[in-house]
Protein backbone atom coordinates (compact mmCIF):
# COMPACT_ATOMS: atom_id res chain seq x y z
CA UNK A 1 0.00 0.00 0.00
CA UNK A 2 1.61 3.35 -1.02
CA UNK A 3 2.43 6.20 1.93
CA UNK A 4 1.92 9.07 -0.23
CA UNK A 5 -0.36 10.61 -2.67
CA UNK A 6 0.67 10.16 -6.58
CA UNK A 7 1.97 13.88 -7.49
CA UNK A 8 0.61 14.04 -10.95
CA UNK A 9 2.19 15.71 -13.94
CA UNK A 10 1.88 19.32 -15.19
CA UNK A 11 1.53 20.50 -18.68
CA UNK A 12 4.44 23.86 -18.08
CA UNK A 13 7.49 21.44 -17.04
CA UNK A 14 9.63 22.09 -19.43
CA UNK A 15 12.43 24.78 -19.51
CA UNK A 16 15.53 25.62 -22.76
CA UNK A 17 19.16 26.08 -21.72
CA UNK A 18 20.20 29.68 -21.33
CA UNK A 19 21.94 30.15 -24.50
CA UNK A 20 25.60 31.98 -23.29
CA UNK A 21 24.62 35.04 -25.04
CA UNK A 22 26.66 38.46 -24.38
CA UNK A 23 30.38 39.93 -24.24
CA UNK A 24 33.56 37.87 -24.16
CA UNK A 25 35.55 39.79 -24.34
CA UNK A 26 35.70 43.15 -22.71
CA UNK A 27 37.12 46.17 -23.76
CA UNK A 28 41.60 46.46 -23.29
CA UNK A 29 41.46 42.80 -23.10
CA UNK A 30 43.65 41.02 -26.36
CA UNK A 31 42.21 39.47 -28.79
CA UNK A 32 43.36 36.62 -31.91
CA UNK A 33 42.18 36.27 -35.00
CA UNK A 34 38.70 34.34 -34.86
CA UNK A 35 38.28 35.32 -30.90
CA UNK A 36 34.22 36.00 -30.18
CA UNK A 37 34.09 39.03 -28.77
CA UNK A 38 30.44 39.59 -28.43
CA UNK A 39 27.37 36.68 -28.69
CA UNK A 40 24.06 38.68 -29.07
CA UNK A 41 20.59 38.49 -30.79
CA UNK A 42 20.03 41.40 -33.40
CA UNK A 43 23.06 44.32 -33.96
CA UNK A 44 23.01 45.96 -30.15
CA UNK A 45 26.38 46.11 -30.90
CA UNK A 46 28.07 47.14 -33.89
CA UNK A 47 30.79 45.82 -36.16
CA UNK A 48 33.89 48.36 -35.81
CA UNK A 49 37.30 47.95 -37.38
CA UNK A 50 38.76 44.58 -37.55
CA UNK A 51 35.69 43.42 -36.82
CA UNK A 52 33.08 41.13 -38.71
CA UNK A 53 29.69 39.68 -37.99
CA UNK A 54 28.20 36.66 -38.46
CA UNK A 55 25.53 35.71 -39.97
CA UNK A 56 23.64 35.42 -36.42
CA UNK A 57 25.44 38.77 -35.20
CA UNK A 58 28.14 37.19 -33.26
CA UNK A 59 31.16 39.80 -33.80
CA UNK A 60 34.32 38.53 -34.02
CA UNK A 61 38.15 40.01 -34.39
CA UNK A 62 39.86 39.05 -37.72
CA UNK A 63 42.91 40.19 -36.06
CA UNK A 64 45.81 40.26 -32.75
CA UNK A 65 44.69 43.49 -31.19
CA UNK A 66 43.05 45.24 -28.39
CA UNK A 67 39.20 45.47 -28.12
CA UNK A 68 37.68 48.56 -28.07
CA UNK A 69 34.23 49.81 -27.55
CA UNK A 70 33.14 53.37 -28.45
CA UNK A 71 29.77 54.95 -28.96
CA UNK A 72 29.31 56.63 -32.65
CA UNK A 73 25.58 58.75 -33.92
CA UNK A 74 23.88 56.81 -36.49
CA UNK A 75 20.71 57.98 -37.44
CA UNK A 76 20.15 60.31 -34.46
CA UNK A 77 20.71 57.35 -31.91
CA UNK A 78 24.06 56.79 -30.37
CA UNK A 79 25.28 53.02 -31.40
CA UNK A 80 28.02 50.87 -29.95
CA UNK A 81 30.55 49.82 -32.38
CA UNK A 82 33.45 47.20 -31.52
CA UNK A 83 37.12 48.01 -32.71
CA UNK A 84 39.86 45.47 -32.70
CA UNK A 85 42.70 48.07 -32.20
CA UNK A 86 46.20 47.12 -33.58
CA UNK A 87 49.23 47.01 -31.07
CA UNK A 88 51.78 49.34 -31.77
CA UNK A 89 55.45 47.81 -31.19
CA UNK A 90 57.06 48.47 -28.48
Amino acid sequence: MAHTKSGGSTALGRDSAGQRLGVKLYGGQVAKPGNIIVRQRGSKFRAGLNVQTGKDYTLYSVMNGIVNFSKKRVNRKDKVFVNVLEVSPK
